[in-house]
């Protein structure tokens, strides 16, 4: 039975016109645009090579920080569950990770390096933490029946891992990925528009804030929640055939 979508046509035109009658009320483009006049300035901009140099350059450092973190978070999480040092170590670091603000970290790293790469660490820093605590919370919740078994048989460690742990560690994967992606992209952005990298999407959001150009800082809005919505759609979908496959082997 298919899942009902939480996302209905007529809901999104309910807040188009909410919002185009709030621009007419208004009255003042400096404030408040409408959704035609956003749309009008989009299309404007989707010809030109600056609009796909900035959505190319954001995408390659916010895709990296998120593969760094998910690579890092899963090999922690993987130490951590095996070995209680690791975890115990990991624990002040990783606390102080998820409660300092992103605006502080992002402050912190432009002291220490560059604006160019600083979406790959930020972004990096805001998926690690997610990833490590669900998989290991996957990695123990694994069936210690089924682990008993594997020690009783004398499964090899590769086989254990790909037959008992594998299975029943992916849903919290996927769960964990599902999370990090919309954090990675809000944190990565949110480091460029303080960072100001040339050719940046936060670069083009600073300089509509600076001339006041409200058009385009709602185009530009919208382009990183449309990017982000595809990049998530297709990361999870590529996700789900990484596990149709292993299903089949």
């Amino acid at each position: 039975m298919k899942g009902r979508r939480t996302i209905r046509a007529w809901a999104v035109l309910f807040w188009l016109l909410l919002w185009q009658a709030g621009a007419m009320a208004i009255d003042q483009r400096i404030i408040l645009v409408s959704p035609l006049t956003v749309l009008a300035r989009l299309t404007e901009l989707v010809p030109t090579l600056d609009f796909w140099g900035a959505i190319g350059y954001s995408l390659v450092r916010i895709t990296a920080g998120f593969l760094l973190g998910v690579a890092a978070g899963t090999l922690l999480a993987a130490l951590s569950a095996r070995f209680r040092r690791v975890e115990e170590l990991l624990a002040p670091a990783l606390l102080a990770i998820k409660s300092i603000p992103v605006a502080s970290f992002i402050i912190l790293a432009l002291i220490l390096f560059s604006s160019k790469n600083l979406a790959v660490l930020i972004s990096f820093l805001i998926v690690l933490p997610v990833l490590y605590t669900n998989l290991l919370s996957g990695i123990r919740a694994a069936d210690p029946q089924l682990l008993e078994m594997a020690r009783v048989f004398r499964v090899p460690a590769l086989r254990g891992i790909r037959y008992v742990y594998l299975p029943q560690v992916l849903p919290y994967f996927r769960s964990a990925c599902g999370s990090a992606l919309g954090l990675c992209w809000k944190s990565g952005i949110a480091a460029e528009v303080i960072g100001m990298p040339d050719g940046s999407i936060g670069e083009q959001l600073q300089q509509a804030k600076i001339y006041l150009n409200t058009p385009d800082l709602f185009a530009w809005t919208l382009v990183i929640v449309l990017v982000s919505l595809i990049f998530e759609k297709v990361f999870l979908a590529l996700l789900k055939r990484g596990e149709r496959a292993l299903e089949r082997m």
